[in-house]
């Protein structure tokens, strides 16, 4: 006898036919689809139309030229390229003889000037005093013409002793008159001042510095940490101030110039916050850093040959800006970076406000270095050495 296919049967039959595998597969995708959307939306809402990015971003940094500030010829040079230095290390020493012979003779010659005029206040006493004895004589003088005055009409004193004694009063009355020009003059020279702060002690202080600071300037020092870079200084070379010897490339404090299209810089601001990867590294590492400033122009306004658009082929390109990101320090240490490597940038533009270009005047000084501060306090001393010693 025959059987006949149950319900079941005939149910797994039509689940497994061409028709219904289609329907499933379309669906499985339609749902991807919707799925893929849904998130695309929601990112794009909360992220995407938030973030400007940019692969035209570059590593940048401060390149310092090491130049001379005085003449002279090279006798050592301690810093190869590629050799990482410290401000202040003596990169290019000069020779040093000239300098140490300018120097001493400047300082001979603030301690005579300290001599003579520590001589000159320490006279002033004297020469008041010859005033007072010039004073005393003329007034004795004039007591001796008195009496021979009264005695002439009875003939005890010749007419010839009586015109002496008028010789003698005029004689210590111009005696009188040059002691007191004398001390006005002597005055002059050395009223409300000191030792110290005598004009020609100044002078010849000044002179003592200049001549130390360009003695210690016979050391070429580096004036940022960084790393050596086009080095064109040998031994035995004549330079002159303002000579490039070398650079300094200081890599501790790097930032990135990232070129926007024109299009995305309405919601750029400074301080927002960027995300920034090198291409040298790879998506595994990144950095962090803030919009610090935007440039004046474009790129192609401050080249050196700028775009003359005034003319019949005309062909609109897209311009780009500079925008300025500093990175923070902590992740460039664990991460050095190189200047002109590149970078892909990407600004999160939530907070958009202030201004868009602010006016904010720098207060503090955009870089610094051991300059001549140092030098300068050991010069100082020194001058006041000289001074105690020979006052």
């Amino acid at each position: 006898m025959a059987k006949h296919p149950t319900i079941d049967s005939n149910v797994e039959e039509a689940e497994i036919t061409p028709t219904g595998r289609r329907r499933l597969f379309l669906s499985i995708v339609l749902l991807a689809f919707i799925v893929a959307g849904a998130s695309y939306a929601y990112w794009w809402s909360t992220k995407g139309r938030y973030a400007e990015s940019t692969d035209d971003a570059y590593v940048g940094a401060s390149i310092v030229q090491v130049t001379p500030q005085i003449s002279g010829t090279v006798t050592a040079v301690n810093a190869e390229e590629t050799d990482y230095v410290k401000a202040g290390q003596a990169l290019v020493e000069l020779e040093k003889s000239d300098g140490r012979v300018a120097l001493d003779q400047a300082e001979a010659q603030l301690a005579v000037t300290v001599r003579q005029i520590s001589n000159l206040i320490a006279t002033t006493g004297e020469r008041e005093a010859a005033i007072a004895q010039r004073r005393t004589d003329l007034a004795r003088s004039r007591e001796d013409l008195a009496r021979r005055e009264k005695i002439a009409a009875s003939g005890a004193v010749s007419v010839e002793e009586t015109e002496h004694a008028r010789a003698a009063v005029a004689a210590a009355q111009a005696a009188l008159d040059v002691a007191e020009r004398a001390l006005t003059s002597h005055q002059t020279l050395v009223r409300g001042t000191s030792a110290e702060a005598h004009p020609q002690v100044l002078t010849a202080a000044a002179r003592v510095r200049e001549a130390y600071l360009n003695y210690a300037r016979t050391a070429i020092v580096a004036p940022v940490s960084g790393v050596v870079a086009k080095k064109n200084v040998q031994v035995g070379q004549r330079v002159a101030p303002g000579a490039a010897l070398l650079t300094v490339a200081a890599l501790d404090n790097v930032w990135v110039d990232a070129n926007f299209k024109e299009v995305q810089l309405a919601v750029l601001r400074v301080g927002q916050p960027v995300t920034l990867h090198a291409d040298m590294y790879g998506s595994d590492i990144a950095y962090h850093g803030k919009v610090s400033g935007f440039a004046a122009g474009t790129g192609s306004a401050f080249a050196l040959l700028p775009a003359q658009n005034a003319t019949g082929n005309w062909i609109k390109i897209v311009q780009r800006v500079p925008v300025r990101v500093m990175l923070d320090p902590a992740e460039v240490a664990k991460n050095p970076l190189q200047v002109g490597l590149s970078m892909h940038v990407e600004v999160d533009t939530h907070n958009r406000d202030g201004e868009r270009l602010p006016r904010v005047v720098r207060e503090t000084a955009a870089a610094t270095g051991p300059a001549a501060a140092p030098l300068d306090a050991v010069a100082a001393q020194r001058v006041a050495d000289i001074i105690k010693a020979n006052r």
